[in-house]
């Protein structure tokens, strides 16, 4: 790499062509040969770790170090603009667009990266259709990718809904019509002996984070097939405005094997195959060498989030890759996490600890089971009690009923351990009555199944009823933020996982709460990476639950909230990251070696930034 390393010092002083002359002895029409030859050597280097070492200093660099725009070759001209990671718009200097060949590529006015965010917000207030936003947001991060992030990280509270729930719902059902360009990578299962040249295909080497979907079923909308990729490119701008995780090591994946929704197999847009979905040996071999190729090509520290799988196959996948492969799941663990989080700093507000209350669960799938273990191992690591006894404290009902031990027999594997000694009960509002819950849960994925007599009866035996309708989007949520308040009397601490907007009532504005797993997994996968982590644990979960409950603040709790404001996301990250690589650090799981003396700072210092860099 002495070349390239070279290469890089002296752009700052000679222009492409002369530099092309100097070193490479050659005109410009033989650029790519002698670049071809830099970028193979370039691969050479993908390791252990995870892929290459950062060559260039981008993602460490400061704002104020000089940068060069590397490319396929030096990105220049008309090629600059076009490339988002580098592209300025109008806030390319003038000495800028002199070295880099752009003059009279763009208008003469020169802008601030302020000036262009607050002209890009104003713009995006103009539309009062949802989707539109969305889609004027991902035109942003194909064009230009730092104000992109700037506009995220700058107005988190606002931007939040647009790109990720609920709206990302609606973009996933109409992916077909929006279709422009394509994100991300897609292997199908006509893809299958050549997942591992797919990879390849992707132009980033130094991947850290992969999301990915199979489609099945997204957020409360069922199999909405290649259409999914909505979620994987949500979930990592996520983890790079939240996170601080550079872009560049972010890679959304889909895997279409088919879909099972008769609507998208007759829609001509429809953007995957149109067959039936998959399923069996067929399945299962695809997505094993998925696996397999992900671990060859990126190496042992590569995280791998499944998002949005059918609870048949996210169970199952996780069990299966969690011992080989550094693995997780956002819907079965960062929704329990960020849930758990909620529930922990809700102690202040309703008293007792997590062993005193008792726990009521509307929906028994991903969500729920996940939430309702990890409860439990809270409880166990808390009281020292076998996780089999704190398990006890929770209930769970699904689409037949409560969940008792006379139906164990027809259950799914992941439902037994919650089937407990009780009567059978068919409707919720009767489980509510038996069990007397102080916690109420939704993760039915079906909109308004607290009904006022549920509600009612909740706060009939509780003075404050904690009730989080935590299905997702917005109109599957199980009850909204007034029906709550109002059918409580204002006595309900609410949280959901979709927004809503703060309730009056009786002169009093109270702030509904959001559990929303944005909380957890952008710091908790930093956290991982920092550390080097190379299997997840449960008590890293655990761990990133205490750090986030620890955020809320006493204004917070005055304002009836259990989860602090998304405006200080990237500390409230950086601080679960910190808890997180500790905690891998503590179980020996880590491979970045020496420990950081101050994992908050180390965590802060690795975050990305989308400020402008200079290019001179």
């Amino acid at each position: 790499m002495i070349i390239s390393a070279v290469a890089s010092n002296m752009m700052m002083f000679l222009n492409r062509r002369t530099f092309l002359k100097r070193i490479v002895g050659v005109g410009e029409p033989k650029v790519w040969a002698f670049m071809g030859s830099i970028v193979k050597e370039m691969e050479s280097m993908a390791g252990f770790g995870g892929g290459l070492q950062d060559v260039y200093g981008e993602d460490c660099a400061s704002e104020d170090q000089v940068l060069t725009p590397w490319t396929a070759s030096v990105a220049s001209g008309h090629n600059l603009l076009r490339e988002p990671r580098y592209n300025k718009g109008l806030a390319f200097t003038e000495k800028e667009r002199d070295a880099h060949y752009l003059r009279g590529l763009l208008p003469p006015a020169v802008l601030t990266q302020e000036l262009q965010e607050k002209k890009m917000m104003h713009n995006l207030r103009k539309y009062e259709v949802p989707l539109q936003r969305y889609m004027a947001m991902m035109d942003l991060q194909e064009r230009n990718e730092g104000l992109f992030y700037k506009l995220l990280i700058d107005n988190v509270e606002e931007l939040l809904p647009v790109v990720y729930t609920p709206t990302v719902g609606e973009a996933c059902q109409k992916y077909g019509s929006i279709f422009r360009r394509p994100q991300g990578l897609y292997v199908s299962l006509k893809d299958k002996g050549k997942i591992l040249e797919v990879l390849k295909n992707w132009p980033e080497r130094r991947i850290q984070v992969i999301v990915v979907t199979d489609g099945e079923r997204i957020l409360g909308l069922g199999d909405l097939g290649c259409q999914g990729m909505g979620i994987p490119v949500g979930k990592l701008s996520l983890y790079t405005a939240l996170g601080g995780v550079p872009p560049s090591a972010c890679l959304p994946i889909t895997i279409d094997v088919g879909t099972n929704n008769e609507k998208l197999l007759n829609d001509e847009f429809y953007t995957g195959l149109k067959h039936k979905r998959a399923t069996g040996q067929e399945y299962a071999e695809l997505l094993e060498e998925f696996m397999t190729a992900v671990k060859r090509n990126y190496g042992e520290k590569i995280l791998v989030q499944f998002e949005d799988f059918a609870n048949h196959n996210a169970f199952e996948l996780l069990s299966k890759y969690s011992s080989s492969h550094l693995v997780f799941n956002d819907d079965i663990q960062g929704t329990a996490s960020v849930v758990l989080a909620g529930l922990i700093a809700s102690l202040k507000l309703i008293g007792g600890t997590l062993a005193d209350h008792t726990f009521l669960f509307l929906g028994a799938g991903e969500a729920g089971t996940g939430i309702a273990e990890l409860i439990a191992l809270e409880i166990s690591k808390k009281t020292k009690a076998p996780v089999e006894e704190t398990r006890k404290k929770i209930w769970l009902v699904d689409s037949k009923g409560l969940i008792v031990q006379s139906r164990v027999e027809s259950l799914q594997h992941f439902k037994k351990p919650w089937a407990h000694e009780h009567e059978p009960v068919r409707e919720l509002v009767d489980a509510v009555k038996a069990i007397k819950p102080t916690v109420l849960i939704g993760t039915s994925g079906v909109g308004k199944q607290f009904t006022q007599e549920v509600v009612e009866a909740m706060a009939s035996f509780n003075e404050k009823p904690l009730i989080l309708a935590l299905s997702n989007p917005t109109s599957q949520s199980e009850c909204t933020a007034e029906e709550a308040y109002t059918w409580t009397k204002g006595q309900a601490i609410f949280a959901s996982g979709s927004p809503f907007d703060p309730v009056e009532y009786e002169d009093k504005l109270l702030v509904p709460g959001q559990a929303n797993n944005a909380y957890i997994f952008p710091g908790f996968g930093l956290g991982l990476i920092i550390s080097g982590a190379i299997r997840v644990h449960d008590e890293m979960l655990l761990a990133a639950s205490e750090a986030l409950a620890t955020q809320v603040t006493q204004e917070n709790y005055d304002k009836g909230l259990i989860y602090p404001p998304f405006t200080n996301i990237r500390k409230i990250s950086a601080n679960i990251a910190a808890k997180v690589a500790a905690t891998v650090y503590d179980l020996g799981l880590a491979s970045n070696l020496p420990r950081p003396k101050d994992l908050v700072k180390y965590a802060e210092s690795r975050m990305y930034s989308p400020l402008y860099r200079n290019y001179l």
